[in-house]
Formats: structure tokens, sequence, C-alpha cells
């Protein structure tokens, strides 16, 4: 398989459907749609980070949840990482990982992802209104 430019990670949200559903259709808030419009249209490969699943392609059907990183104690995030991590073979091999998540979803993957590709985080440091505005005014490179 060739080298791609880039692959997104983007994080799961609280706002999900009530029923079974592709992950990519599971997520209803509007920073999750914003995001996932902006990954699509960039064309690349992108994958979601799930508090319950870990590394989820977008097309994979999952049962609605209730867990969150923040949630949890810090060797549960520490086994949640883990599980990603062992997933990350799932990932075509990029140039960079764009990651749109959380402090909490990325911090323990920043090191294991560029140990694969370069790791940009765009949105860092902007809060939740900052981060629609973003989303809403930029496009893929």
């Amino acid at each position: 398989m060739p080298t791609v430019e880039s692959i997104y990670l983007v994080s799961c949200v609280k706002r999900k459907l009530d029923c079974r559903a592709p992950a990519k259709d599971m997520y209803t808030s509007d920073w999750f749609k914003k995001a996932r419009t902006y990954v699509e249209s960039s064309g690349c490969p992108w994958f979601i980070l799930s508090a319950k699943y870990g590394l989820l392609r977008p097309d994979e059907l999952i049962d609605p949840y209730e867990q969150t990183l923040r949630k949890m104690r810090s060797s549960e995030r520490r086994a949640w990482t883990t599980g990603v991590e062992e997933n990350l073979y799932r990932l075509p091999d990029a140039h960079r990982v764009i990651i749109f998540a959380g402090v909490l979803y990325r911090a323990l993957l920043i090191e294991p992802l560029n140990a694969i590709a370069a790791v940009e985080v765009p949105m860092e440091g902007l809060g939740s209104g900052r981060q629609l505005q973003w989303l809403g005014t930029h496009s893929p490179r």
C-alpha cells in the first residue's frame, strides 16, 4: 500500500445515536459533524478515537455507550492507550498524523504516533467554541 500524505484521528464525543450504527454516524455533536466534514473533504484516511472501542475505522458498526476518558483513572487511560497502540498497525503508512482530539485522548498517544509519522494538533489550546470556528473556516491542505 502506498504512503498517504496524512491520516486524521478524530475523538469521539458525548452526543450519540441511541442505536447501533457505523462509527462515523454514531457521534452527533456539531463539533464531530464539522470535524468529519473537514477530514472527509481532505480525501485522506481517517479514524475515530473512541473511549470504549479504541481506534475505529469510520465504517465500523458500534453500539451506543456512555464512557469517557475524563472519568477514567490514570491506570485505565494508560490501558486504553495501550489498546490503541496495539492497533496502530491498522493505520496506513503516512507522512503525518493530524489529531482532532482533546488532551486526554492524545497525550499518551503522541510519542507512539511520532514513531510512525510527524504529528500535528492544529486546534491545540483552543476552547470548544474556537474549535468550531476553526473547523468552519479552515480547509485541509
